[in-house]
């Protein structure tokens, strides 16, 4: 039912299948958030709480829609879910204690309000930019698909929210595959300050259903009992065939975005318009009405949830203030994981890398059953470089999922798997296509352990790099971008051997780590490397060639530039570092190097400015100064973009200026 002006009757309630102590039951799970949200409110004015997102008259949404869902489903709250929270019977002294900063809230004071998630509750809570928790309850969706538990999972966004791409990306995914999950938009009528004819020009979201092939309903969300009739209705279908539904919940936002923007942008009566349909007063007036409700009883409920409320209050205001602890901080920001070497054994077969890659992903998927690929193309095409040929007969396509193109609901959905307890690897069909799903990568996998204990068990392999004449959208060499981000794992493996033990490396760490492979390297370089399965060690350096004049600490294709440079100038001594993780770097073996020759020259094929080159010589310059013979040069691409005419290209990248570099220091 879409309201938009006053209208004079009350909320008409449907009790059918609604025993009487059922009904008491409900109206005090309604009134617990309103209390709480009187009480913050109070604190606010005096100082005690430093923000406040209110979902006031929007209480019977957050409740009605997690009374209805099974304890074990997952639920995607956002900062107006104060119900959900309560619902699930989250102990307030620990809600409490996440919105003080405290150490006993969910976040250990790195995050705020309803930021944050809790196994122990099912619930996984958003990030500021709103729209990419939908993609992370597909892949919760997905992995009860494929485990065929029957379960439904439920995420909310906001009229505001669902004008992002992440919304029609989640949406669309979710059709596709038949996922078994609610997406209800929470439409209260405004985003911040911005009303909804400037939002978007739809009458109403269910008119959204048909784009997607999915069904729509929509529900008056101040009507609690409507609430929880629609989401039984809904779950108990999806359990039984799993399908997505979109729910359009109508309600209006009573107060500001947060208190502090206030409401002076609405229309002047709007608020009284829309009081008329609190949803607990008129559920109040309801059950007196039918003779369920007295005074005496809403006055115990109300003692009763201000007593725990207090109670709450109290443990958490007594709690310490965090004492900021360096190695905290830091030894959250990955899962924990001491990774133990496979060795390599057995019988040997020269590969190309591409096909190191192919076996490394094979022998995985394999190893491990809970483990599912993504990406365009993937499935019975085998990908564009043909690295996944073959995976569908041999794995089905449960686990081997060709995707649409959109990066960011794919990247999303693989989190969400790892949410559930599964692990994923996301191909980008090139690097430079990751820009798409930036935001999942930096905002949401890297800092997702740091920020609550869920680890981010995805990996994601990137063709990379030039050399193909394949123009400035196809040859990127970009993984600076990520080696900024705390919280993510980078590999830039150089040969088939490593190719393959680094792959399998990366996908046995929980942690999310991106595998660069660079595309040039695919069907050029051969190598006899170990049939069955092994692993490389993540953050170990490897020398490649040992020297005595000059240090070159390269990774990728930079190392067969260097080792080219080397056999052509055999009447010089050159040490050659293969970084082969980029982050963490290995410092040790960095300093080392760099010290047995005194001369350092760091090259990548990246572009100068910006580089990683940059962090390594300022690495160098802290620790190894006083072992230095000569200034540290970086060689690196043109600080343009990767031009397609081949001869540009040779211009472009770096090689053709590394002998030049090299002489410069070892003459000097």
């Amino acid at each position: 039912m879409a309201v938009a002006t006053k209208d004079k009757r009350a909320i008409n309630y449907n009790r059918k299948g609604f025993e009487d102590a059922e009904l008491l039951s409900i109206y005090k799970k309604l009134l617990k958030p309103r209390l709480i949200e009187e009480k913050m409110l109070i604190l606010l004015r005096q100082g005690k709480i430093s923000k406040w997102f209110s979902g006031w008259g929007q209480e019977a949404i957050s409740v009605g829609t997690t009374y209805a869902m099974e304890s074990e489903e997952y639920i995607f709250p956002m900062h107006r879910n104060l119900g959900v929270f309560t619902t699930r019977g989250i102990p307030l002294n620990r809600l409490f204690a996440q919105f003080q900063g405290k150490m006993s809230g969910f976040t250990k004071g790195r995050d705020r309000s309803f930021h944050f998630g809790t196994q122990d509750y099912n619930i996984v809570g958003m990030i500021s930019h709103l729209g990419p928790q939908l993609a992370l309850a597909g892949g919760v969706g997905l992995a009860s698909k494929i485990r065929d538990e029957k379960k439904a999972t439920l995420v909310f966004t906001g009229d505001g929210g669902a004008s992002e791409g992440d919304f029609h990306e989640a949406l669309n995914v979710a059709s596709v595959w038949d996922l078994p999950v609610i997406f209800a938009v929470e439409n209260n009528c405004w985003g911040l300050s911005t009303p909804s004819n400037e939002q978007f020009r739809c009458k109403q979201f269910i008119d959204k259903g048909i784009g997607y092939g999915m069904e729509a309903v929509q529900v008056n969300g101040n009507n609690i009992l409507d609430v929880i009739t629609a989401l039984r209705k809904i779950t108990k279908e999806m359990r039984k065939n799993p399908k997505p539904v979109l729910l359009e919940l109508m309600t209006f936002r009573m107060r500001g975005h947060e208190e502090a923007s206030g409401t002076k942008y609405y229309p002047e009566g709007i608020q009284d318009e829309w009081e008329a349909f609190d949803p607990i007063t008129n559920f109040t007036d309801f059950l007196k009405d039918e003779n369920i409700l007295t005074d005496e009883i809403i006055e115990a409920y109300t003692k009763e949830i201000k007593k725990e409320i207090q109670d709450g209050l109290d443990i958490a205001f007594a709690e310490e203030a965090i004492i900021p602890a360096v190695d905290a901080e830091l030894n959250d920001v990955y899962a924990d994981h001491q990774q133990v070497i496979t060795e390599a054994k057995g019988q040997k077969t020269e590969k190309r890398f591409v096909d190191a890659v192919q076996d490394g992903l094979r022998q995985s998927m394999e190893k491990h059953p809970d483990l599912v690929i993504m990406g365009q193309d993937i499935a019975e095409y085998g990908g564009v470089f043909k690295v996944t040929e073959g995976f569908v007969e041999q794995f089905g396509k449960d686990r081997v999922r060709n995707t649409p193109i959109c990066e960011s609901a794919i990247v999303g959905a693989g989190l969400g798997l790892s949410i559930a307890g599964m692990k994923a690897v996301v191909e980008m069909q090139f690097a430079d296509f990751v820009t798409c799903g930036f935001n999942q990568i930096v905002n949401n996998l890297a800092k997702m352990h740091w920020r609550w204990g869920q680890n981010a068990d995805v990996v994601v392999r990137m063709p990379t790099g030039a050399g193909a004449a394949a123009g400035p959208f196809h040859s990127q060499s970009n993984e600076a971008w990520f080696f900024h981000t705390p919280g993510l794992k980078i590999v830039f493996p150089s040969s088939p051997y490593e190719a393959k033990g680094l792959l399998t490396a990366a996908i046995e760490d929980p942690n999310p780590v991106m595998v660069f492979e660079h595309k040039f390297l695919y069907r050029s370089i051969r190598e006899e490397i170990p049939d069955d399965y092994y692993t490389v060690e993540i953050g170990k350096a490897n020398t490649v060639a040992e020297g005595s004049d000059l240090t070159i600490i390269t990774y990728g294709l930079g190392v067969h530039w260097a080792k080219e440079y080397a056999e052509k100038h055999s009447d010089a001594s050159i040490e050659i570092l293969d970084l082969r993780t980029l982050l963490p770097l290995d410092t040790e073996a960095i300093y080392a190097a760099v010290r047995k020759t005194g001369k350092v020259i760091v090259l990548h094929e990246d572009c100068m400015t910006g580089g990683i080159g940059g962090e390594i010589v300022a690495l160098i310059s802290e620790h190894c100064f006083e072992s230095l013979d000569a200034p540290v040069k970086r060689v690196a691409s043109l600080d343009t973009p990767v031009p397609f005419a081949a001869d540009l290209e040779q211009q472009f990248l770096p090689k053709e200026r590394l002998d030049e570099a090299i002489a410069a220091i070892l003459e000097y």
